[in-house]
């Protein structure tokens, strides 16, 4: 099986773990406003760039058009294009990390991190053995859809969101348990930390949740 990082074009990583990530890839798919500053870092040359190449310069495109594979259309962003363009062409992956999701601008960080729900609903990844999570230099973020076991260690800081507000969701190993919890706007299950290795959380159906990780 194999691994696979996405590239956006929001905050490079700089610590050791993501940039990992990129290097032991067997996949490296760049969002194009990614792929500069992507080869600035270092990095060897991408298998693929996909986007709609409206910020990428004219030189790059024309440089690097055996790897360049464009879709105009503005219905979705470019990571999600670059999500399409990877479970479209290729059947052996099992990971997908994208990295350079988060910062420079809020409301592409809430929009990127929302898409991974998205992505268990449109192309049922975890049916298709593919876990998909959003790796900054501060966190680790990932879609879950029903319950579960998370071994995250104990003291680690956990916050769960959920578009669902019928959802009830059942925790062990949390601080502050969320069974009584209405997910009815953001906040509301944030800035929890698991008093456990392993949080246990019990759904009263399955539902798409995000979790994330700091």
């Amino acid at each position: 099986m194999a691994t696979a990082v996405i590239i956006g074009n929001g905050l490079f990583p700089r610590k050791e773990y993501p940039r990992y990530l990129i290097q032991t890839a067997d996949l490296r798919v760049c969002c194009d406003g990614a792929l500069k500053t992507y080869l600035r870092n270092g990095f060897p040359l991408p298998d693929a760039v996909v986007g709609d190449m409206d910020s990428l310069p004219l030189s790059y495109r024309k440089r690097y058009a055996d790897i360049i594979f464009p879709e105009s259309e503005q219905e979705d962003n470019d990571q999600t294009k670059a999500i399409r363009w990877l479970t479209n062409n290729r059947t052996d992956l099992d990971t997908i990390h994208i990295l350079g999701a988060t910062g420079r601008r809020e409301d592409h960080t809430i929009g990127n991190l929302s898409l991974l729900m998205e992505y268990e609903r449109t192309y049922h990844l975890s049916e298709r053995g593919i876990r998909a999570d959003i790796v900054s230099d501060t966190c680790t973020a990932f879609a879950i859809t029903d319950s579960c076991e998370l071994h995250v260690g104990e003291g680690r800081s956990i916050s769960l969101f959920s578009p669902d507000n019928s959802v009830v969701i059942r925790s062990e190993g949390l601080e502050w348990p969320l069974d009584h919890v209405v997910f009815d706007n953001w906040w509301k299950a944030t800035l929890n930390r698991a008093n456990a290795d392993v949080v246990k959380l019990t759904f009263s159906h399955p539902a798409l949740a995000l979790i994330i990780l700091n």
